[in-house]
């Protein structure tokens, strides 16, 4: 079975954005952007909420010509994988290899996981809030940025209970840290 994984960047005060809905701060540097590579190079499919979905669908068409190879790569990576936007307002796509779907439904996440060859990965902390209360999140990897923003957007859910089981850490150059967690079977 494949994994589900979610990674995000987040505040030390546990936040993806602001109280004005900034994430500015959380931007990667290249050992960072590198580090996120890795963990989303396997996946194969990728499950947005709709706003992370309108944030990251510029790497459908970024010209990416003279960039860097490390842009390169995140652009090769996102356009190669399939994605699942959930939203109830969204009209129209801007993606290839894209679908809606109007509602997340825990038991057809279980059966994509089930059927997949390669991993999963789930973005957007208000739709992995309903995946880590449904049980379907395997893996965790939070990018600590060094700032307290003090207010926004929580980057892991606010209500019950989860535990998590600690499978490595990573420090950067630039005063990131990532915590790489897994989340045991319930």
């Amino acid at each position: 079975m494949a994994r589900l994984i979610y990674a995000a960047l987040s505040s030390l005060d546990g936040y993806v954005a602001d109280s004005q809905g900034n994430f500015d701060w959380a931007a990667p540097d290249e050992e960072v952007h590198a580090a996120v590579n890795d963990i989303l190079r396997p996946v194969g499919t990728h499950l947005y909420g709709r706003r992370m979905y309108e944030v990251l669908v510029a790497w459908e068409t970024m010209e990416t010509a003279g960039q860097s190879p490390l842009i390169r790569d995140f652009a090769e990576i996102w356009r190669s994988a399939d994605k699942v936007v959930y939203s109830r307002t969204l009209k129209k796509l801007s993606s290839a290899r894209t679908r809606i779907e109007r509602d997340f439904d825990p038991e057809t996440v279980r059966k994509l996981k089930a059927a997949a060859r390669r991993d999963l990965s789930i973005g957007g902390p208000e739709l992995a809030s309903l995946a880590f209360r449904a049980g379907l999140v395997d893996e965790c990897h939070l990018f600590l940025a060094p700032v307290v923003v003090g207010a926004g957007n929580r980057s892991l859910p606010t209500s019950g209970f989860l535990r998590f089981e600690l499978l490595g850490e990573r420090h950067f150059k630039s005063g990131f840290v990532q915590l790489h967690y897994r989340t045991p079977a319930r």
